[in-house]
């Protein structure tokens, strides 16, 4: 059935009652309206494309009705005009070559006599013009800018906004018509000539200069607006035109940045804005807004800039969210112009903590760490420590790193930084990353005088509550070294000290051991700490026997790490007297910062990427020196010197010569002793031992001459090395568009291969919207950054960055799909690539 004009066809699809049966209507009109199209029938073109139109908005082709459209707006009839336009700004964009042939109807109408069909040219130009449409039409648009029509000089001004952005160059041919422009007394012409002048101070720099004699007009006409009474035309919730309002202060700030005098002319309107502007509706605070933003970017008066940040304070007590969340989220930026106006609002920010909402939660949040100073870092640390009980999971990582930060940065003492860090072990132990417990433990380690205190803290804690991995991990370790300050002073709980014997320590130790919430990290800790317990004069000979009975009992376990560790362990109580040596208390660590890495970054300690594969956003670590536990080999080396009495000139300072190292690499005392120390060193990256250390070297039956000549200098640079040459891959080269995948490995993390896909395109059409997406098998990981840009020109390469984490041993296999734009066409593929060398993931 054919319908004979757009109401019927209309009525006709709303009587469909299936979606099968809209489809076939549609297909069949489609059908005939091509037929007509054929025919050259003139009278019924005109309801054809209003048809064609309709079906084009319910999302069916109708691509084929864009020459008849074109046919239209050559129509002498106005009607047939309007229509016309309406399905060129419908059915064409910049990119089809069809419109090449619009170009002269627009011109044409342009210089119509009627004012209406020039505003039809316009309406359209400034929709669909292209970067060559514009240049063509540029002058056209210039003479139009100076018409006596309101409506015509406004179109006009969004149509030379048009061909700014596409051709930036014709910029000049607009200033003078603008600066004339922004003198009209039209609302609609000035709003669209503010639009103009700042796009184009925005484009180019050169005419900031241009218009900043223009801002006393500005000025009056802002005065005006805040000025004039009740005015029906422009009224909006009772305010003047809070569009053009918004558009002058948008100018006002690009023309008063940098430049004392412009900012000087609007300092009185802006304060005379802010403290005339009714905030209780939505229109007033967007005006409010945008003043505050203005007063920040200008050079403003200090009690200017005061106002403009209580107006977002004033904001924070808005019920509506989004008012609230734009008052954070602008606070955070200004918060290091002007901290002491911000901190007046301190309790207000902190209420928003509480706000529902987990996006107003965030922002308070950052706002939070960043008003922590010296002053009230004890108020504000205690309110995010209460925050921390009741917060989501996806922000307890990133408040223990903040906390623990401000605590080191402006702890008014020890013992106040000490109590801080032990509250946010106890409240989110399973969230604490690995620099913070490092840092604990040099505090700890570097305060004597409290270690008493720490130790009984961390006892009573680990009493109390196993489940949190950092707290057991941090009293496992303070425990084991400071177990007979425990023993002999008691547990310092309350005004009188608890005794605690060898046995309960024990005890509490073991639990942690046997935990259902320990880890291969813990039980690594828990052997270390009943080893250096039992190495202890003030632990009873039963207790010993338990631990090497522990430890015996671990020998044989089947995970790895532990095994070694136990094996180890129970070795050095063969030594006798020479293991109270090995196992004294460790000497402080050295002092440093902690790293401030991604607060968001969910990977706190014993996560399944260790430390000692990466640092803590995954990415690898290149070292001159290899590192132990933090500290490189040669820290080790005077601490074992230490422990066996040795004085550093003992130490040889000059390399050996080459004959003097041994080619076939040993099990040596030093790798032995690091191995306590939760380490497992490559052999051939360590320094095997110690020359001058002649008692401890036969008690681990090294022979004397052999460990004289494996003695390599403490302080021997790094062997330059040259770089291999990275190999690319090509997974992808079709339709012009080629994709390369250069892999790049390290020994020293088997199993993570991180990949740079390149993307290029060898023809001369641009692909546009490119979308890469990958996929890998079930045993391996994916990790994807973003492309760098969409858009791939001819003669450029665009790069993304993957990570794919597999079993050594294993084959990376990928499975790629992309989807692109080139030359008008969408192209979508997909492609299996597993052409990478065997053994990229190094070896089992």
């Amino acid at each position: 059935m054919v319908y004979h004009n757009l109401k019927a066809l209309i009525k006709g699809i709303r009587a469909c009652k299936t979606v099968a049966d809209e489809r076939i209507l549609i297909q069949q009109e489609s059908a005939a309206i091509r037929a007509s199209f054929r025919e050259e029938d003139s009278y019924a073109r005109h309801n054809n494309i209003a048809k064609l139109l309709y079906i084009h908005m319910l999302g069916s082709p109708a691509h084929f009705g864009q020459i008849e459209c074109l046919k239209l707006v050559a129509s002498p009839r106005f009607t047939d005009k309007r229509l016309g336009y309406l399905g060129i700004m419908l059915l064409l964009d910049e990119n089809q070559e069809v419109l090449t042939l619009v170009t002269n109807s627009l011109k044409n109408d342009m210089n119509h006599s009627n004012t209406y069909v020039v505003g039809l040219g316009l309406c359209t130009f400034a929709n669909i013009a292209s970067e060559e449409m514009s240049r063509d039409l540029a002058n056209e648009i210039e003479k139009l800018l100076g018409s006596s029509n309101t409506y015509i000089r406004k179109k006009a001004a969004l149509c030379a906004l048009r061909v700014i952005k596409k051709v930036p160059d014709l910029t000049d041919h607009f200033i003078s018509k603008a600066k004339s422009l922004l003198t009209d007394r039209n609302h609609g012409v000035l709003l669209a000539a503010i639009t103009l002048v700042t796009e184009m101070c925005q484009t180019d720099d050169t005419c900031l200069n241009e218009f900043r004699n223009a801002v006393p007009l500005l000025v009056r006409n802002l005065k005006a607006l805040v000025t004039t009474g009740y005015s029906p035309e422009h009224d909006v919730s009772g305010i003047t035109d809070p569009f053009l309002q918004v558009k002058v202060l948008r100018l006002l700030r690009l023309l008063g940045q940098g430049d004392a005098p412009a900012s000087e002319t609007m300092n009185d309107i802006l304060a005379q804005v802010a403290t005339n502007t009714d905030s209780t509706k939505n229109v007033g605070s967007s005006i409010l807004y945008e003043t505050v933003l203005t007063v920040l970017d200008i050079d403003a008066d200090s009690g200017l800039r005061v106002m403009a940040i209580n107006i977002l304070g004033k904001f924070l007590s808005n019920r509506d969210n989004n008012i609230r969340y734009v008052a954070l989220n602008t606070l955070n930026k200004v918060v290091s112009m002007d901290t002491n106006a911000v901190q007046r609002h301190r309790n207000i920010i902190l209420d928003c903590l509480r706000d529902g909402d987990i996006s107003i939660r965030r922002r308070a949040l950052e706002l939070s760490y960043a008003l922590i100073n010296e002053h009230n870092v004890r108020v504000l640390v205690r309110e995010l420590l209460a925050f921390l009980e009741v917060a989501d999971d996806e922000f307890k990582t990133g408040m223990t790193t903040q906390i623990s930060l401000a605590a080191e940065r402006f702890a008014p003492n020890k013992r106040w930084h000490i109590d801080t860090v032990l509250r946010t072990l106890k409240l989110a132990g399973n969230f604490v990353r690995e620099e913070i417990l490092s840092a604990f433990i040099r505090l700890v380690a570097h305060t004597p005088e409290l270690q008493a205190y720490t130790a009984s803290k961390l006892y009573t804690a680990l009493h109390a509550d196993i489940s949190q991995e950092s707290l057991t991990l941090a009293a496992v370790w303070v425990i084991g070294e400071y177990s007979e300050v425990l023993l002999e002073g008691g547990i310092i709980d309350g005004d009188q000290p608890t005794h605690a014997s060898d046995k309960d320590i024990l005890d509490l130790l073991l639990s942690a051991l046997d935990s259902p919430y320990a880890n291969h990290l813990t039980r690594q800790f828990v052997l270390g700490a009943i080893t250096k317990m039992a190495s202890r004069h003030t632990t009873s000979v039963l207790q010993q026997e338990r631990t090497r009975e522990v430890l015996a009992m671990y020998t044989t376990n089947p995970e790895l790490e532990l095994q070694q560790r136990a094996v180890e362990y129970a070795s050095l109580f063969t030594l006798g007297d020479l293991k109270v040596g090995v196992l004294e208390r460790m000497p402080p660590p050295e002092l440093k910062a902690t790293v401030m890495g991604v607060v968001s970054e969910n990977k706190p300690v014993g996560s399944t990427r260790g430390g000692k594969d990466g640092d803590l956003l995954g990415d690898e670590v290149t070292s001159p020196t290899p590192q132990v536990n933090g500290q490189s080999v040669q820290n080790s080396h005077d601490l074992l010197a230490e422990i066996f009495g040795s004085t550093p000139s003992s130490t040889s300072t000059s390399p050996p010569p080459a004959s003097s190292l041994s080619t076939q690499p040993q099990k040596s005392s030093v790798q032995d002793i690091l191995g306590l120390f939760d380490s497992s060193p490559d052999p051939a990256s360590m320094t095997p031992a110690l020359g001058s250390l002649s008692t401890p070297a036969s008690a681990f039956s090294l022979p004397q001459t052999q460990a004289q000549a494996q003695v390599p200098s403490p302080r021997r640079p790094p062997q330059q090395s040259t770089a291999p040459r990275l190999t690319s891959y090509t997974a992808y080269d079709k339709n012009m568009v080629k994709i390369t995948l250069t892999p790049q490995t390290s020994v020293a993390r088997p199993g993570v291969v991180n990949i740079l896909a390149r993307f290029q395109v060898l023809g001369s059409d641009a692909a546009s919207g490119f979308n890469f997406q990958a996929a890998v098998p079930k045993s391996q990981q994916l990790q994807m950054l973003p492309m760098s840009n969409p858009d791939v020109q001819p003669g450029t390469t665009e790069t993304q960055q993957m990570r794919v984490i597999a079993p050594p041993g294993s084959n990376v296999r990928l499975r790629l799909r992309v989807s692109y734009t080139l030359a008008g066409q969408a192209v979508h593929d997909q492609v299996d690539f597993s052409g990478f060398p065997q053994g990229l993931t190094g070896t089992t």
